[in-house]
């Protein structure tokens, strides 16, 4: 991984145009294939909002650490998928926001540093969509939550001679649920979250 990271530069320089001619992934499940896939932890990221107050629609962001898909195309309902993602990444617009929001007031990322998602059920749907149920887990509170996911891609990647899988999920959970309840209802209760995973398979 850090071999190909350090690459990067470079196969940009040197890459033949036709490899940019077109973008390599697409929307199609048929060319996805049955195996494991890690989370691609570079190009994955989760954004949350909020209502602030009334008078605005406040943002951030963390990544992921790491985390698996096992995927087959023939079972769509027998895939398993778990991230943990990475709260010291939590960024947002504002550096003052941001330190408060990694204080032990909202996530205490100095305690607790990660917060996982694994998933319970599968539910396939039209259009390349899915639902999946899971448990979230953040400052050691699990809950279940409901995300609705869409393939955004499936393909071989020349950047890294790797077969990847991207999806857009989307959910809402109530941040009272787990922990971080300052400032309810002043600020919203109800989290609007939307995730970018990118895997690549083993």
């Amino acid at each position: 991984m850090r071999f190909r990271l350090a690459m990067l530069p470079l196969m940009f320089a040197v890459a033949p145009v036709h490899l940019f001619a077109q973008m390599p992934g697409a929307a199609d499940p048929k060319r996805i294939t049955a195996g494991t896939y890690s989370i691609d932890p570079n190009h994955t990221q989760v954004t949350w909002k909020v209502n602030h107050l009334g008078f605005s629609m406040l943002q951030g962001q963390f990544g992921a650490w790491g985390g698996t898909l096992r995927l087959s195309p023939a079972d769509l309902a027998a895939a398993k998928v778990d991230v943990t993602f990475d709260m010291t990444q939590l960024r947002t617009s504002f550096a003052a926001f941001t330190k408060h929001l990694n204080s032990s007031d909202f996530f205490d990322t100095g305690k607790f540093g990660t917060a996982t998602f694994v998933s319970s059920s599968v539910r396939p749907g039209p259009n390349n969509t899915a639902t999946i149920v899971g448990n979230l887990t953040i400052k050691d509170v699990t809950r279940p939550v409901t995300l609705q996911v869409k393939l955004v891609g499936a393909g071989d990647n020349p950047m890294g001679d790797t077969f990847d899988v991207g999806f857009l999920a989307t959910g809402t959970i109530k941040r009272s649920e787990f922990g971080l309840g300052m400032a309810v209802p002043a600020v919203s209760d109800e989290v609007t979250l939307e995730i970018n995973a990118a895997f690549t398979k083993d």
